[in-house]
């Protein structure tokens, strides 16, 4: 069988291996995506919601979640595709003391890496969100340059401006081995063919300890169902995204929205944790989150909801992704557990991809990069993952 060789191999065409392949391919590097489902952005990538912010409390998310607002928001008009990207911000509520301190407790670090970000008082943010429940609320943070886009519309952009500028994209094919000779990748192995490459990016989402393991290496990613859904369109009343971080019994946390088509797009985080790769949807969950998002905005009462969805949110242990090269074998590269988080930081991550398979990370980049190594302390957490 005649072996083809590419300079980059990507294992997964999703909110990672999509944007990564475009900037590959623009900067000239021979680039081929293998995935094994049928088109791009089928896996998780088709499940997300669409919010996009930098509204993080570490630093390598915020730094690279800028980057892919950067990207986002002029995507249209420098490329002409149409992504759904609107600049509606993000709002992290508190009804509580405990939330109040935790947010404003952040803004230090937020704001230190160029987050625009401030606390607004009660009466100011009932001015940015007025239906939200006045009883009890103290307040809330709000980052204005955040915003959301279509998943689906912005994958396809990303893969067909890669394909113009080179990039390859084969599905479904699944990668059986990665192909390692005296501690280096050669290539891979699939279903239907061998490929010869010295680099190989791991973006294989909720996949990518089984990816790992085809090279001898491990990551501590593993995948835990989210659930999400989406309204009828009514007239556009809501500008951010709304977070409510308070727990409560089944749930951490759920958040919203107001989507280009004037739809409501909701999710919630489960407490405990639902591990596993059962994408069926809940009896649990409409009950659930619609209780705690009619108590926060009344206004949402009446709206009649068109579907619900699960998805797979690849998790590591402290909620922030893995990203760089590895010790055991050269030219393999993470760029995995993303954790429910993969759209917003695809676009901002794929440059730093670039210079890490061309060996011109800049000690600024690694500086932004170095609490995503494989080989960190997994003990801490991430305070808004």
């Amino acid at each position: 069988m005649n072996r083809k060789n590419l300079d980059v191999i990507v294992i997964g065409a999703g909110s990672i291996g999509a944007p990564a392949a475009f900037f590959l391919a623009k900067d000239g590097i021979r680039t081929l995506v293998i995935d094994a489902l049928p088109s791009v952005g089928q896996g998780a990538n088709k499940a997300a919601i669409g919010g996009i912010r930098a509204t993080h409390s570490d630093k390598a998310k915020i730094n690279i979640c800028l980057k892919s607002i950067g990207i986002f928001s002029t995507w249209q008009e420098e490329y002409g595709d149409h992504i759904g990207w609107v600049q509606g911000g993000y709002s992290f509520v508190a009804y509580g003391e405990g939330e109040e301190k935790t947010l404003k407790g952040l803004l230090a670090v937020q704001k230190q890496y160029g987050l625009n970000i401030n606390w607004l008082d009660r009466d100011e943010l009932l001015e940015v969100i007025p239906d939200l429940n006045r009883e009890g609320l103290r307040g809330g943070t709000f980052s204005p340059g955040d915003g959301s886009a279509c998943p689906l519309l912005a994958a396809h952009a990303f893969y067909r401006r890669a394909k113009e500028r080179g990039a390859e994209f084969h599905f479904n094919e699944e990668v059986t081995d990665i192909v390692v000779e005296a501690g280096k990748v050669r290539g891979v192995k699939t279903t239907k063919g061998e490929y010869g490459a010295d680099c190989v990016i791991n973006a294989a989402g909720h996949a990518a300890k089984k990816v790992a393991n085809l090279a001898g290496l491990d990551v501590p990613v593993r995948p835990d169902c989210h659930e999400g859904g989406i309204t009828e369109p009514v007239e556009h009343f809501l500008g951010p995204m709304v977070v409510d971080i308070r727990p409560a019994e089944g749930s951490a946390n759920y958040y919203f929205y107001q989507h280009y088509t004037n739809q409501i797009v909701f999710c919630i985080t489960p407490r405990p944790s639902i591990w596993g790769e059962d994408t069926r949807e809940t009896s649990v969950f409409l009950p659930m989150v619609a209780r705690r998002m009619v108590d926060l905005m009344p206004r949402l009462a009446n709206l009649r909801v068109r579907r619900v969805w699960r998805g797979l949110y690849p998790m590591t242990p402290d909620g922030a992704p893995i990203v760089g090269k590895v010790k055991e074998v050269e030219g393999y590269i993470n760029a995995v557990g993303m954790c429910g988080q993969g759209f917003m930081i695809g676009p901002g991550l794929a440059p730093y991809l670039v210079k890490i398979v061309k060996d011109e990370l800049s000690a600024g980049d690694e500086d932004v990069l170095s609490g995503l190594s494989v080989y960190r302390d997994f003990g801490g957490e991430e305070k808004l993952k």
